[in-house]
């Protein structure tokens, strides 16, 4: 066997063996499935400590912008007429939420913690100063005590509100930015706070809420199962809530948001749960996007989160009392809320009713500036990029608009992480692409020995018909004698026999040239 021979043989054995492994491997899964158990794993709180400690400290940072609408024409809306408005801000705040006393439970397949929340002013992120700007809004302290009225009678109703216009409580007031959000010591709330010293004298939207949690939280790990990664298992040792009037209302389901189970499909609902919206909600997938070059699936609220039971009949658990509805797009929150009446909604009244945004002037609801979506990598559910808007409505209106993007340094290890996941689970087509190459550089290899072959056959058969017509030009023949036989005579001293006839006689001569 030559040489060449050999180069074929081993190489047809490598592409064959290559093929079948290679083709067996990416029918079995082997090395995606690997990979996604070895993933599974990592992604449990207890397994992973870089996990836990990003669960436990968030690296993106996460930014509060705080937009206002500012009441343009007081008179005419007390005379009767629509309110108008015009929006100030962004007053833009970068929000920390540690999680503190974390503590794991039951073998470490949950886990307990506190969630505290922080505010610092951030101003190259604002536009305009909180403790300059003014605000001229509804007076909320004042509703708020009305509201409360609601339940007694006309007549104390009345003594209360003649009561208010003497001290010169007024239904709206001005006030800065910073007071509006962050408090002040209103004149109304403190005369009552004389009486009742357990009515707190001091009122702003974030009274209280720089540096307080919402609540008890306890988290499975994914420690039984990697698809209840994160998910909430208690919140204030409740299990599901009270205020609601039914009982799928009332579930809490999902996570806080900050976490999701890896290994997502573009066709699952995802359950995050709203501790400021009082309910759980879900959230649907929108499209592929890419974020500073880390792929993700965007998923965001669908049309129905917030559809009138007439539309959704599965809201109408939202109503409270049962039966009391309100219209497409809004949510009253007041049942899990003290003071005032409380109503959410997406910013200017996005996918709400008609009605809502023709009821003020100055509103301008679309899809990219009023959307809430989160942007999550499919691979490891880990939130890439997330935008959560709400605005408070009645008695006024405030947008709330939350963003948190990953940070350079946590993408470029997503990015890496993701590179060596994609390589190692595309290992077994790297194979059958060697495979291929081999079987393409075998055929070359065959088709190229037969050409030899026939090459050398072809040179054989030249070289004999050469020799052929060689041999026939060295050979001569003597034309037949025209002379009659010589009779024997004396002289004649040959012993060959007498013979009748002409005869050919066949020579050696020398070759003749054409």
């Amino acid at each position: 066997m030559t040489r060449r021979s050999c180069a074929i043989y081993a190489t047809g054995i490598l592409c064959a063996h290559l093929l079948i492994v290679g083709i067996a491997l990416v029918v079995a899964q082997v090395f995606q499935t690997m990979i996604y158990n070895r993933l599974k794993k990592e992604l449990t709180l207890t397994e992973a400590s870089r996990v836990f400690e990003s669960w436990k400290n968030p690296p993106p940072p996460v930014y509060m912008e705080y937009y206002f609408f500012n009441v343009t024409n007081p008179e005419v809306f007390l005379a009767g007429g629509k309110a108008a408005v015009t929006q100030i801000g962004p007053y833009t705040y970068r929000e920390y939420r540690p999680r503190e006393n974390v503590t794991f439970l039951e073998n470490g397949t949950k886990v307990y913690a506190l969630n505290p929340k922080s505010f610092v002013f951030v101003p190259e992120k604002s536009r305009g100063n909180p403790e300059v700007d003014i605000l001229r809004t509804v007076n909320i302290p004042a509703v708020a005590v009305m509201n409360e009225l609601n339940s007694y009678s006309f007549l104390l109703r009345t003594f209360v509100s003649m009561w208010m216009n003497s001290i010169g409580v007024e239904i709206f007031m001005t006030r800065t930015v910073h007071e509006v959000l962050w408090g002040f010591k209103d004149p109304l709330l403190s005369k009552i706070h004389a009486m009742k010293p357990e009515v707190d004298e001091m009122f702003g939207l974030m009274w209280k809420k720089n540096g307080t949690d919402e609540g008890e939280f306890v988290f499975l790990t994914g420690e039984r199962d990697y698809m209840e990664y994160g998910r909430i298992d208690t919140w204030n040792g409740l299990t599901e809530m009270s205020w609601w009037s039914s009982n799928q209302s009332n579930m809490i389901n999902g996570t806080d948001g900050s976490v999701f189970h890896p290994l997502l499909s573009r066709k699952e609902l995802l359950y995050i749960f709203a501790a400021d919206l009082c309910r759980s909600i879900h959230l649907g997938y929108v499209e592929d996007v890419e974020v500073k070059g880390i792929p993700a699936y965007r998923f965001a609220p669908p049309h129905d989160v917030l559809q009138s039971p007439k539309e959704n009949p599965t809201n109408a658990g939202f109503c409270v009392p049962a039966g009391d509805c309100l219209g497409t797009g809004v949510l009253k929150v007041s049942v899990c809320r003290e003071g005032a009446p409380i109503v959410v909604s997406f910013p200017h009244f996005y996918q709400a009713d008609a009605m809502y945004v023709n009821a003020v002037e100055g509103l301008s609801p679309n899809k990219e500036e009023h959307e809430t979506y989160l942007d999550l990598n499919p691979t490891t559910g880990v939130p890439i990029r997330a935008c959560k808007r709400a605005q408070t409505v009645l008695p006024t209106l405030n947008d709330l608009p939350q963003t948190a993007t990953i940070d350079d340094d946590s993408a470029t290890q997503m990015r890496t992480l993701l590179l060596i996941v994609t390589l190692v689970s595309n290992f077994p087509l790297l194979i059958v692409g060697m495979g291929a190459i081999l079987l393409v550089v075998f055929v070359l290899l065959v088709c190229r020995s037969r050409q030899k072959k026939n090459e050398v056959k072809r040179i054989d058969f030249t070289e004999a018909f050469h020799s052929f017509t060689t041999a026939k030009d060295e050979t001569a023949y003597t034309q037949v004698s025209d002379k009659p036989e010589v009779e024997p005579s004396e002289n004649n001293h040959t012993n060959q026999p007498m013979r009748n006839g002409s005869y050919i006689a066949m020579s050696p001569v020398e070759a003749q040239k054409c």
